[in-house]
C-alpha cells in the first residue's frame, strides 16, 4: 500500500511547531514528506529546525524544497553582498540560533542540506512549489524567482499546462486559512507571525496545524 504524500508549508525556525505537527502525521517509512522551504530566519529555531528535518529524512521519505530565505542564505554564505538587508529580513534570529555572526558560522552539514534542496518536486497529479509558477511553462523551464520570490499577491497564476494540481507556500496567510484556488492551494499559514504551521495530506487533505508555542488550535 502506497504512503501517504503530505506537505508542509513555511516553518521559518518554528521547532515547537514542527515538533507537534511531526507527532500529529506519525511519519511511517512509506511515507513521502514535501517541505516547502524557508525553514531558516523569523522564528528562534533555524538550527533545530534543519537539525529535526535531517532527522526525519531517516523515518521517512523527505523530499526539502528550496526557499528564498534559504537561497539568500546560500548567496550569503558563499560570499554575497547584502549581510545587513538580510538581517533585517529574518536573518538575525538565523545567527542566533547558530550562536555566530555571520553565515560562515553555520555548519557545513546545514548549508549542504540547504544546498540540496529542490526547486519543484512533482508526482502523477500534484507539484510542490515554494512560491509560484509561470502558467505556461513546464517545470522544467521554471524562472528561478518564479519558483521561490513571486508572491501570490502580486499575481496568481492560472492552472499549470500540465493539469497539476500546484501546492505552493510563501505567500503568508495572516488570517491562518489556507488559500484554495482548486489548481492552487496555498498553506503559509504564518506561523511565525501568530499563525499556524499547516501540513496537508495531498490526497486526502486532512490538515495537521500548530502554533509557533506549539499549541494545536484546539489548544489556542
Amino acid at each position: 500500500m502506497p504512503g501517504r504524500l503530505i506537505a508542509i508549508g513555511d516553518i521559518h525556525g518554528c521547532l515547537a511547531a514542527l515538533e507537534t505537527v511531526l507527532r500529529g502525521i506519525d511519519p511511517q517509512p512509506e511515507d513521502t514528506i514535501v517541505t516547502l522551504g524557508d525553514y531558516v530566519d523569523r522564528g528562534m529555531h533555524s538550527r533545530e529546525v534543519i537539525e529535526r528535518l535531517m532527522e526525519l529524512s531517516s523515518q521517512c521519505r523527505l523530499v526539502p524544497i528550496l526557499g528564498n530565505h534559504d537561497e539568500l542564505l546560500l548567496y550569503l554564505h558563499g560570499g554575497g553582498e547584502g549581510l545587513l538587508d538580510w538581517l533585517s529580513f529574518g536573518g538575525t534570529t538565523t545567527l542566533y540560533s547558530y550562536g555566530c555572526q555571520t553565515p560562515d558560522g553555520i555548519p557545513a552539514e546545514h548549508i549542504q542540506f540547504l544546498r540540496d534542496c529542490l526547486p519543484y518536486y512533482e508526482t502523477e497529479g500534484h507539484f510542490f512549489v515554494h512560491a509560484s509558477y509561470v502558467a505556461d511553462l513546464p517545470l522544467t523551464l521554471q524562472p528561478p524567482d518564479a519558483l521561490r520570490w513571486w508572491s501570490l499577491r502580486e499575481g496568481q497564476p492560472g492552472p499549470h499546462c500540465s493539469g497539476k494540481q500546484a501546492i505552493v507556500g510563501h505567500t503568508a496567510q495572516r488570517d491562518g486559512q489556507i488559500v484554495d484556488l482548486g489548481h492552487l492551494v496555498c498553506i503559509d499559514t504564518c506561523c511565525y507571525g501568530g499563525g499556524w504551521l499547516t501540513a496537508m495530506d495531498a490526497h486526502s487533505r486532512k490538515l495537521w496545524q500548530a502554533s509557533q508555542d506549539g499549541k494545536t488550535p484546539g489548544q489556542a
